[in-house]
């Protein structure tokens, strides 16, 4: 792992042990540790790669940078002391000009400022707490909670978000009074005040006349330049699923290398789970050498504890384990540096989920009078349990399609399928805001500013699909494995260009990103141009229900969770005995979920003890 942290306080002194802590927290070694700067009463670390993080005090304003920030015509080597100049005479406006991943801090002590910012899709984490004494920042919570005075106390209400989205959405933490900072936005602490507003958000001006030809060739010179920036004369890997984007990723790494490029994939021994065909079909018609491993359920039941303590809060997302694993591969093969496909779906329509989102808006074609006198009065007098299959759909469909944007994208949440009140603790529900999930959906969606429900959905996505979820994976399950990681596809450029590309380029009917094919279809392998969108799951609920020490590692997980009086005793009795003969595939994704978070609460029993050691 590596990062930055930082503070600005009225009373602390910089203590060195406190400062060696911090870092410590961040480091893979304690080779890695470099102490950057100790002021008075200030003070910015971080421990990386050399360049990967760079700092600079210029009359008593420091700026420390980690990761790989670009700025208009300044080299890579001078991009903290340009910042530092511009900060100086336009404050947090020089962070417009900006670009590439980084987290940044910034303290002018004389004037009593600290600013803090993170890149625009938030490939990087910053978290902040501010207090009576100041402010102080980290790249995760863990090394935040090593600062004097920073609570540590979880938040009752993260938990229920996490049980609803399975990660938790920024700003907010698993731990009271602990913030991040979300994509594009900055934090300035200035006399005791503290603001926090965007310096970049995604504008979707779409443009009206397009030549095809001139788009696809401007779509493969950015793809070109991204990669190349990715690549930085570092002997890469990829990470290759097989699947749209890593190919693509995989095969222009190998296209503009000198060498044989490295890919890594991971497969399972679990029907309608393996990809491995895909992933061996691009790297043959690409030339990349490639390297294979199949995960086990003892590599999962390994994993578990790992994960857990990897994260700084609870993390429900499977596909965590693949990713560790494929990381773990590329290291053991001399790999410093992995390249990652992650965001070509967002950027250019390649959910499913926006297809049926596609084929609900159709429904509100229709005139509302219709729909609420006629359509709507009709579905629901036909009965949920009909044995008739196209009077159900019916119904289901008209019930969904009723239900306006955003909220209708959660119409599959697990939690609300299986019922708040039928899984969680009546007490547990009392102490939570039960609706908090929706508004804070709402009220992202309601600062989108694009016009075309496709835009709109990707805008959103941006958000929780990628900064809260699938980045922090494979981010943090890389630093884990130990390799650096880096994402083309969410090089600034693609980015502008993917908001500019018009609606029907990304989506046309309930065809799933047709520009990005059609434009790389003369580069890809038509196998994987055919290919149907499938993801990288986990067969965990399968295994569970044949692997006895992977079912043992996770009923008895679930039963040390009864404790905590979060999830009723009833409901987790279900789960274990009649859900998962059900559908072991469809209920093993809400063992999982709970199983990682009992997993994290004690994981961080371990670290409070640490914690409460070095404090004392």
């Amino acid at each position: 792992m590596s990062g930055i942290c930082s503070w600005l306080s009225r009373s602390q002194r910089p203590n060195p042990d406190l400062i060696k802590s911090m870092l410590a927290s961040l480091a893979n070694s304690p080779d890695e540790i470099a102490q950057n700067h100790i002021g008075s009463r200030a003070a910015v670390g971080g421990s990386a790669l050399c360049d990967k993080l760079q700092s600079h005090d210029v009359d008593g304003l420091l700026v420390a940078i980690m990761g790989s920030a670009q700025l208009a015509g300044t080299d890579s080597t001078s991009v903290a002391r340009e910042l530092a100049h511009r900060y100086r005479a336009e404050g947090p406006a020089a962070f417009e000009r900006l670009s590439g991943n980084f987290a940044l801090a910034v303290i002018d002590e004389a004037n009593r400022d600290m600013c803090l910012a993170v890149d625009r899709m938030g490939i990087n984490s910053l978290s902040y707490c501010a207090h009576a004494d100041g402010l102080v920042a980290a790249s995760n919570a863990n090394t935040l909670c090593l600062y004097p005075g920073v609570p540590r106390n979880v938040d009752t209400q993260a938990i229920f978000n996490y049980l609803y989205f399975h990660i938790i959405p920024g700003p907010n933490t698993i731990f009271e009074g602990i913030k991040r900072l979300r994509p594009g936005h900055y934090l300035r602490y200035q006399n005791g005040n503290t603001q926090v507003a965007p310096y970049w958000q995604v504008g979707f001006n779409t443009i009206s006349q397009t030549n095809y030809e001139d788009l696809r060739r401007e779509f493969r010179a950015q793809l070109e330049r991204s990669v190349t920036r990715s690549m930085n004369e570092h002997s890469c890997g990829t990470f290759l699923s097989g699947g749209t984007d890593s190919s693509t990723v995989t095969g222009l790494a190998q296209q503009l290398s000198a060498r044989n490029v490295a890919s890594f994939s991971i497969g399972f021994a679990a029907k309608g789970y393996d990809e491995m065909e895909f992933a061996r079909a691009a790297a043959a018609h690409f030339g990349s050498t490639h390297h294979e491993y199949y995960i086990t359920p003892r590599d999962i039941v390994d994993a578990i504890p790992i994960i857990a303590a990897s994260y700084e809060q609870p993390f429900g997302n499977s596909s965590a384990v693949p990713t560790y694993y494929c990381a773990q591969l590329a290291k053991q093969h001399g790999i410093a540096r992995l390249l990652a496909g992650d965001g070509g779906d967002e950027l250019f329509g390649g959910n499913e989920r926006y297809s049926k989102q596609h084929v609900f808006s159709v429904y509100d074609r229709i005139p509302q009078k219709l729909r609420e006198a006629l359509i709507q009065p009709l579905a629901m007098s036909v009965s949920p349990d009909t044995s008739f299959t196209l009077l159900r759909k019916f119904r289901r469909y008209v019930e969904q399609a009723s239900i306006p944007m955003p909220l209708r994208m959660q119409s599959y949440n697990l939690l609300l399928h299986l019922g708040i009140n039928e899984v969680l603790d009546s007490e547990f529900i009392a102490s939570v805001d039960t609706d908090e999930p929706h508004r804070l959906i709402e009220e992202r969606y309601a600062l989108i500013t694009a016009q075309h429900l496709v835009n709109r959905m990707l805008a959103l996505d941006f958000q929780f699909t990628l900064a809260d979820n699938d980045l922090p994976k494979v981010t943090r399950m890389c630093d884990t494995a130990g390799v650096d990681v880096e994402f083309p596809l969410l090089d600034d450029e693609l980015v502008s260009f993917s908001a500019r590309l018009p609606h029907n380029l990304k989506l046309s009917g309930t065809r799933l990103r047709p520009f990005f094919k059609q434009a790389l279809s003369d580069f890809l392998p038509q196998k994987t141009i055919r290919k149907s969108k499938q993801g990288f799951g986990l067969p965990f609920g399968v295994w569970l229900t044949s692997n006895r020490q992977l079912r043992e590692l996770a009923f008895d997980t679930l039963n040390r969770l009864r404790d905590r009086h979060i999830i009723r005793d009833e409901f987790l009795r279900s789960l274990t005995d009649d859900l998962m003969k059900q559908h072991a595939d469809y209920y093993g994704n809400m063992v999982w979920i709970l199983v990682m978070l009992e997993q994290w609460f004690e994981k961080q029993v371990d670290l409070d003890s640490q914690i409460r050691s070095k404090a004392s």
